[in-house]
């Protein structure tokens, strides 16, 4: 292959007149107008100087042209960088200087502040607003509609995404031709996609799971993407009846099970619901399965390797594990030092390996070397176990261990318990500094609407379940929990927020 995105995702549909994109006021974007508008952007990038492997750095809205500027980056083999629309200045400073963007796309609303970021590394800026339009536009609107795409290897880079860098600063995965095709073909045989299929998209485009996942895949079939600009309940609710399959975090399925206007008629014509970024409560499986009939499909996967495992598409899909390695992916529970693997159902260090696997971090050998061993396997930094049957169970992040009067405690085997308790919707269990124990674990709860939990009966019903050393030393109260764009409970805030609790003897 002369580009192999190109040549897998693009090229088979420059002249198809189905529908690619449908937006919310229900105006189709065809494949072939797509393809132009990619083509125009990438003549008009180009003609700023921007050349093959030079990065991109994009931080704008979700809208059709923002998604076409990916397709513009494949075709001329520039390195996309997509960027949370919530950072701050002082975050994209950072990503645009150790990326060293050769240019940066951003809305007209921050064009002032980013010209100031963007000249101390004479890096070109244009611009993108919610609606498609800017500079950018504009400067492509007088660019052929043919972009003649350029020659890339398998082991080019096609992307650089940064790590959300809670544990120091953040760090850039660089991603390849390789790892993004090869993900997008295996997923979209393993959950069996066609070109029938219509995705309901409100995931946003700066992260694996809209960018890479939803949309690699139904480039790769084919398919058709009714294109919401983020979640809107009216809006999902609304178009359920056009889409045949979904892919979502999990507080788009509680949000969702929220209304009574989500019920099983309203989902009967859908094929799969698909789950990741977050865990989802057993809880919310069980009440999905309920209410409509369908058991969602759980997966995982990582800006560093794309999607790792997943549950089944005929079989049981198991609440709370992740389900089976994919195919041509190796996965393995090690002791974290050696390497070594550990027996069936201990929990230990999960490390893959496989053609999704990041080629390193950016600018970053020693973190590379530290991370990926020299036989292939990553390690990924979360804990975890493999059950009798074969399924994949994450227990947590590394990082989230706690260790509590030299006994090592899983957060998960305790938010469990905790998530049972009745008027508890849900919970996140953290360690925080303690002067006899080292850390101490604290359980925060989130209520359900309309309820107060009981906390005597609470730590009764841990009492009962849990060994001395695993119950929650306190159990606070909450209205939400803090998360990141994807769902993601950030621990680290909490940590940070109740790091005093102990600070003095009990």
């Amino acid at each position: 292959m002369r580009n192999p995105l190109y040549d897998k995702l693009l090229a088979p549909h420059l002249s198809s007149g189905r529908a690619f994109l449908i937006r919310t006021d229900g105006t189709e974007l065809s494949y072939a107008d797509f393809m132009a508008v990619a083509a125009r952007q990438a003549n008009a990038l180009a003609a700023v100087g921007l050349a093959p492997g030079d990065r991109l750095a994009v931080q704008v809205e979700k809208t059709p042209e923002a998604l076409a500027l990916y397709a513009a980056c494949i075709m001329s083999g520039i390195v996309l960088l997509p960027l949370n629309t919530a950072y701050t200045p002082d975050e994209l400073a950072y990503f645009v200087r150790d990326s060293t963007a050769r240019a940066v796309i951003c809305d007209p609303a921050a064009e002032a502040v980013v010209r100031d970021i963007a000249a101390a590394i004479g890096a070109e800026v244009l611009t993108l607003d919610a609606a498609g339009k800017g500079s950018l536009s504009d400067a492509a609107a007088l660019q052929p509609a043919h972009f003649a795409a350029v020659e890339r290897r398998s082991d080019d880079l096609a992307a650089l995404l940064y790590t959300s860098g809670t544990t120091g600063r953040s760090k850039g995965a660089m991603l390849t031709q390789s790892n993004l095709l090869s993900n997008a073909l295996t997923l979209a045989e393993h959950w069996h996609y066609t070109k029938d299929d219509v995705l309901l998209h409100a995931l946003p485009i700066f992260h694996t799971h809209g960018l890479f996942v939803a949309t690699n895949v139904m480039l790769a079939v084919g398919g058709t993407m009714l294109f919401l600009p983020k979640f809107d309940l009216d809006a999902m609710l609304a178009l359920l009846p056009r889409a045949t399959t979904m892919m979502g975090v999990p507080t788009f399925y509680t949000r969702l099970l929220g209304d009574r206007r989500f019920t099983r008629e309203l989902t009967a014509h859908m094929r799969l619901f698909i789950s990741g970024s977050a865990p989802l409560l057993a809880e919310t499986h069980a009440e999905f399965e309920a209410r409509t009939g369908h058991r969602i499909l759980e997966r995982y996967g990582m800006t560093e390797t794309n999607m790792n495992t997943s549950n089944p598409y005929d079989g049981e899909r198991r609440a709370g594990t992740v389900g089976f390695p994919l195919p041509g992916v190796d996965l393995k529970i090690s002791d974290a030092d050696s390497g070594t693997a550990l027996p069936q159902g201990e929990v230990g260090m999960i490390e893959v390996r496989g053609p999704n696997v990041f080629r390193g971090y950016w600018q970053m050998p020693e973190k590379t070397k530290a991370e990926l061993r020299d036989d292939g396997f990553f390690i990924t930094g979360d804990l975890g176990r493999i059950d009798e049957a074969g399924y994949v169970h994450i227990v947590g992040r590394a990082k989230d261990l706690i260790i509590s009067g030299g006994f090592n405690i899983y957060p998960k085997e305790i938010e469990m318990v905790l998530d049972e308790q009745h008027g508890v919707l849900e919970s996140a269990v953290i360690g925080v500094p303690h002067p006899d124990f080292g850390e101490a674990v604290i359980g925060v709860l989130v209520p359900k609407a309309g309820t107060t939990p009981d906390l005597e009966a609470i730590r009764a019903e841990t009492a009962r379940k849990l060994a001395n050393f695993k119950r929650p030393k306190t159990l606070i109260l909450l209205p939400e929990l803090p998360r990141n764009a994807m769902g993601k409970v950030q621990k680290a805030a909490l940590r940070e927020k109740f790091a005093g609790l102990f600070s003095k003897s009990e």
